[in-house]
């Protein structure tokens, strides 16, 4: 009788154990994690940001709405594309352990200055859409990323050759001036514009400036471009200063061609240039336009914003899906999610699939397109 009260008792004691570790995993489990974006989502470039986030919020919407087990919220950071402003929100974004991943940061130079806080314990897996510096995966650097930092775009060491290709397309004797904006992204791809004119043809350099971002009278940039009677110009800045550069050359009767990276190409150049000096602007981005993409998810995206997708909402999109992937399979903490992202083959918007290197980049050969104004709009003409 001794043995059967023992052996109840040890049956209710065991039950009573495996309760208690069921309820404590139910408690602990999951139900809501965050994800935070980080961009210029105020300030002269917070269109950038703006094309950015509504890629998250749309991916996030679709996401949610299937009733999942894990629901996700967005945390908004924004750091203006602006370094030091970076530098000061990233702490609060690395200390709130609720976001279990990034997107972003944006701007090259911000995610330079916020990496110090997502490298730190517990580490924040970050997914840029549009960083583009080669520095942030080169390991002999000192702003490399590892092991939080991956972008799901190609970087400047590929668009570089590109800007100068499309630059000089068409162009009879080219001569070149670059002009940069002092920023981590505009000096990165100086850097690689730069050496590439001189193996296309050492004539083809005829000068350089370095302009500090924000400036607002080109005059004596313009002097010297005109004194080198160059018939080209890249400017590899941001776009709110590209589209006044480009607006006061054209006013001072520069008739040759105007081009720009990634940081150039958005849908506010145009309204902030003016028509007359922004027809006919070139650009490159490694970035595929959601109407390009996905036509089913533009309607989406037009349905729910009342506005047309913008430069790299594609790769937001995309960035903010490989996170929910990662829920999806289980994964709700810091560490489980960088895990994941390092080791996943993600199929993108455009059916292509993705993983990234063991340095942050993509995997493959890279992406560039081209684009160019045309009546009024920017508009694709192919691979660069």
């Amino acid at each position: 009788m001794n043995k059967k009260i023992k052996a109840s008792a040890a049956i209710v004691a065991a039950l009573a154990l495996s309760l208690g570790a069921f309820a404590a995993n139910t408690a602990t489990a999951a139900t809501t994690v965050k994800i935070a974006f980080q961009g210029p989502l105020t300030g002269p470039e917070a269109q950038t940001g703006t094309d950015e986030i509504r890629g998250v919020k749309l991916a996030l919407k679709l996401y949610n709405a299937t009733n999942p087990a894990v629901t996700v919220e967005i945390v908004e950071v924004d750091d203006q594309g602006d370094p030091a402003i970076a530098g000061t929100v990233a702490p609060g974004v690395a200390k709130d352990t609720s976001i279990i991943g990034m997107v972003g940061a944006a701007y090259s130079g911000a995610t330079i200055a916020s990496l110090p806080s997502y490298k730190a314990a517990p580490a924040l897996a970050m997914i840029s859409p549009s960083a583009t510096r080669p520095s942030l995966t080169d390991p002999d650097s000192p702003d490399y990323g590892q092991p939080v930092f991956h972008r799901i775009v190609s970087n400047d060491a590929l668009q570089g050759p590109a800007l100068v290709r499309v630059a000089t397309k068409g162009v009879k004797s080219p001569a070149v001036y670059v002009v940069d904006d002092q920023s981590s992204y505009a000096t990165g791809l100086r850097d690689v514009v730069i050496p590439t004119l001189a193996i296309r043809s050492e004539s083809w350099l005829k000068g350089s400036d370095s302009v500090v971002k924000g400036t607002t009278d080109f005059s004596a940039v313009i002097a010297k471009i005109k004194k080198v009677r160059a018939n080209v110009v890249i400017y590899t800045g941001y776009y709110a200063d590209g589209a006044k550069f480009a607006k006061q050359l054209r006013d001072k009767g520069y008739k040759g061609i105007l081009a720009g990276g990634d940081g150039v190409l958005n849908s506010a150049f145009i309204k902030l240039a003016g028509s007359k000096a922004a027809t006919g602007y070139r650009f490159t981005a490694p970035t595929t336009p959601l109407d390009i993409a996905s036509p089913t998810l533009t309607a989406a995206f037009k349905k729910e914003f009342g506005a047309d997708p913008g430069v790299y909402t594609t790769e937001a999109y995309d960035a903010t899906n490989m996170f929910l992937a990662a829920i999806k399979a289980g994964k709700t903490t810091r560490a489980d999610v960088l895990a994941f992202i390092k080791t996943m083959k993600y199929k993108n918007t455009a059916g292509v699939e993705i993983s990234f290197n063991k340095n942050g980049d993509l995997n493959g050969a890279g992406l560039i397109n081209a684009f160019v104004v045309k009546n009024g709009k920017i508009a694709l003409t192919g691979l660069a």
